[in-house]
């Protein structure tokens, strides 16, 4: 039941291979907590308790209820195809709640600081430089995610239209505009690739030539932001945290940033709205007699 489930995922809602493997690991850790609870090893046998018992068990791991809510939803959409497949008669998380949460706001880059990372830090002019200098570049230009990145491919680039089309979620495409001083690094960067000798139409690659991997981008990107920030957290979702808070703190339309970003919902964006209201009431108490 897992594999088709798991089947389903990639070829039919085309997920991605991480958010894949995340629900295998979830399913896994479920089957041997009633394996080792309840001696229960068919998935198809569980009952409402059992689910309820390992939520607590989770909890007593000392997992945060953001992590548990996780699992859960994860449970929730496998017994819901097991229940559609008719696999089972009776879906067993239908009584399980989320547990109550504290709505975190989207960590994000200072303006000044972003301006000090991209405009001020020198980066080496040879092909290494130029590519990290371009992996920054592209994140705080176009919001697009860590997959979406690795993905880019040269033929996606349109210099004359000034636009990038990015592969997105359940391969969703979307164009996104770009400026003149991108255009110019991706030039100057495919020029600098060329001369490596490096070929194909994969946009960004490594030293050796090869596509780059996750850890390879997190770690370029913390590098670089430990040198102009103190923020936390360092990582290619912080950049397109950044890239969302800043166009809603300059005035940008609620919907444009939504189709920028990619979300499907309105209410995925409008987080970064809470940003923007926070720097309203600092801006309030710091200026207003009456704060």
């Amino acid at each position: 039941m897992v594999e088709t489930f798991l089947k389903y995922l990639s070829f039919e809602k085309r997920y991605s291979k991480h958010t894949v493997a995340a629900y295998q690991k979830d399913l896994q850790q479920f089957s041997e907590f009633l394996a080792s609870d309840f001696e229960i090893v068919n998935l198809g046998e569980v009952l409402h308790s059992y689910i309820r018992s390992w939520v607590v068990h989770l909890m007593d791991q000392g997992l945060s209820p953001k992590s548990v809510n996780r699992k859960i939803a994860t449970l929730k959409s496998f017994y819901k195809f097991l229940l559609a497949r008719e696999y089972i008669s009776v879906n067993p998380t239908t009584q399980i709640k989320p547990l109550k949460t504290e709505k975190d706001l989207p960590a994000f880059i200072k303006e000044e600081e972003i301006t000090n990372l991209l405009d001020r830090v020198e980066f080496a002019n040879d092909f290494a430089g130029k590519r990290d200098h371009l992996i920054l570049e592209l994140l705080y230009g176009t919001g697009i995610r860590l997959a979406e990145l690795q993905g880019l491919k040269e033929s996606d680039i349109n210099s004359y239209e000034k636009t990038i089309r990015v592969l997105g979620k359940r391969s969703k495409e979307r164009i996104i505009p770009i400026g003149n001083s991108l255009i110019h690094l991706i030039t100057d960067y495919k020029k600098s690739k060329s001369e490596m000798g490096m070929m194909g139409d994969r946009l960004l690659l490594t030293d050796k030539g090869d596509f780059l991997y996750p850890m390879f981008i997190y770690r370029k990107v913390k590098k670089y932001l430990n040198a102009v920030t103190t923020l936390s957290k360092k990582s290619p979702h912080v950049m397109r945290h950044t890239f969302a808070t800043h166009l809603l703190n300059k005035g940008a339309d609620l919907n444009a940033v939504k189709d920028l970003l990619g979300h499907t919902s309105l209410a995925a964006t409008q987080v970064y709205t809470h940003n923007s209201i926070e720097k309203l009431k600092a801006a309030f108490d710091q200026a207003h007699p009456k704060a």
